[in-house]
């Protein structure tokens, strides 16, 4: 039996766009997300953010779902469109009842004694910053940077653990590379990596504006990208995967980025972290930016270091085997007929033990698992019921492989399953359920699902 250290954090995560609702309410402004949702043909079905889980009016309900399970901290996302309707940097668009909103959902956490890690942007940029370039334009960086500070401020002495941005790779690689997200842009790489680094400057404006804040501010960033684990137990294998994963074999790169979607080579921990933890960029990159990244000054480099996080976010769900073939590292395909979730992702255990050891053994520093979790055809059974053992099945698999991890070494500090409750799926909208608790979306009410009561136990025990 997997046991998990005393103070391990068990969480459950959320995005204001994703649950909120509420989006001409209460002074906020309209995100790109708004824009991109009500443009036919760019989300299922139709749908969009308008409504959500409704938590903009259920909060309270949200707040009592996790309770029942036993949190010691929930991650969720302010929206800055709610916060800064027109994503300014003056004091005079400070939206309070914005503000308010936020004050009454964290107080009632602290209440209960549940932690908020708060992410500051989980990719519901402001429109009016998109109108002047979004994150291609200096400018935004500068109006994050100010919009942390509000934020800082704000909160201080209630919320110390913060992320700055969640999954940069998704939100600039799918947003302004393939065009799946907001805003819905396909840039050539070269532009694209324009805008990348746009996205680390306004990590490092918006960590200073924290720590300056608070020196208790505990600051972090939510990485995602491919990861590989080792087919076998050979060391060659461990390589492999090492390799891959940090893209170390630059012919592997090169068949990556091959495509026609430039958003692609964004994937990677390491184009994200190489440059904050150890201010260089990776050493395989596409040819389309190798010139910019080899032309850049040495003082932007030492700046991004600047911006360090103090901790690791990891947003997992799926990785690869690889393994050492003769011509150097290779992936090893998905079995035919292997295990996937409802949006056909992968199911690879593996991936979230070998995570953990890759990133924390090239950087450093603590981590957390910010997301993990699946998409499942949830549905109300005749019971009345949310019968999904699919679901615990999938975390206790990925979870034993977590806690082998820490066994043997791996510094990660909590866990954030994604998600609370079910909700808005991006560009998949409402037909994918990640959450917890099973979402009505023509009435709000909200069911915990049978994988509800086995998380709590976990929370309570730390014992798989």
């Amino acid at each position: 039996m997997a046991r998990f250290p005393q103070n391990f954090i068990w969480g459950a995560a959320s995005a204001a766009y994703q649950i909120e609702g509420g989006a001409a309410e209460g002074g906020r402004g309209p995100s790109i997300w708004d824009t991109f949702s009500h443009t036919p043909g760019k989300v299922k079905y139709g749908d969009t953010g308008d409504v959500a889980a409704n938590s903009y009016h259920l909060w309270q309900e949200d707040v009592r779902a996790a309770k029942q399970l036993n949190l010691k901290a929930y991650r969720f996302s302010l929206a800055w469109p709610r916060i800064l309707p027109k994503g300014g940097m003056s004091n005079e668009e400070v939206n309070a009842e914005g503000l308010a909103y936020y004050d009454a959902l964290i107080d009632a956490l602290l209440a209960e004694g549940i932690e908020p890690w708060v992410t500051l942007f989980h990719w519901d940029l402001p429109q009016a910053l998109e109108d002047r370039g979004g994150w291609q334009n200096p400018a935004t960086a500068d109006a994050f940077g100010f919009y942390a500070k509000t934020a800082a401020e704000h909160f201080k002495g209630r919320v110390t653990h913060w992320f700055t941005l969640n999954e940069p790779q998704c939100f600039i690689g799918m947003g302004y590379g393939s065009g799946e997200h907001a805003p819905g842009l396909r840039l050539p790489a070269r532009e694209l990596f324009g805008a990348w680094r746009v996205m680390l400057r306004a990590h490092v404006l918006a960590a200073s504006a924290l720590r300056a804040a608070d020196p208790q501010n505990q600051v972090g960033i939510a990485s995602t990208g491919r990861i590989w684990y080792p087919h076998t137990d050979a060391q060659e294998d461990a390589a492999a995967a090492r390799q891959l994963t940090f893209g170390e074999d630059t012919e592997a790169i090169r068949r990556q980025t091959a495509g026609e979607n430039a958003g692609e080579f964004t994937f990677r921990h390491d184009l994200l972290l190489d440059p904050l933890c150890l201010g260089r960029w990776p050493a395989a990159l596409p040819a389309a930016v190798r010139q910019p990244a080899a032309e850049t000054p040495a003082e932007e480099l030492a700046f991004y270091q600047s911006g360090r996080p103090d901790f690791i976010g990891l947003n997992i769900y799926h990785g690869a085997a690889a393994r050492m073939g003769q011509g150097g590292p290779e992936p090893v395909p998905h079995p035919v007929g292997g295990p996937r979730t409802g949006l056909f992702w992968p199911v690879t255990p593996k991936v979230l033990g070998w995570g953990p050891r890759l990133i924390g053994g090239r950087y450093g520093l603590p981590m957390v698992i910010s997301e993990n979790g699946l998409s499942w055809p949830d549905r109300i059974f005749r019971d009345g019921g949310v019968h999904d053992p699919g679901r615990i099945d999938f975390l206790a698999a990925y979870l034993e492989e977590l806690a082998a991890a820490m066994a043997g070494g791996a510094n990660v500090r909590g866990y954030f399953h994604w998600s609370l409750t079910d909700n808005f799926e991006w560009a998949e909208g409402y037909a994918p359920r990640f959450g917890l608790v099973y979402l009505d979306y023509a009435t709000g009410r909200r069911i915990p699902k049978d994988s509800a009561a086995w998380y709590a136990r976990l929370a309570a025990t730390g014992e798989l």
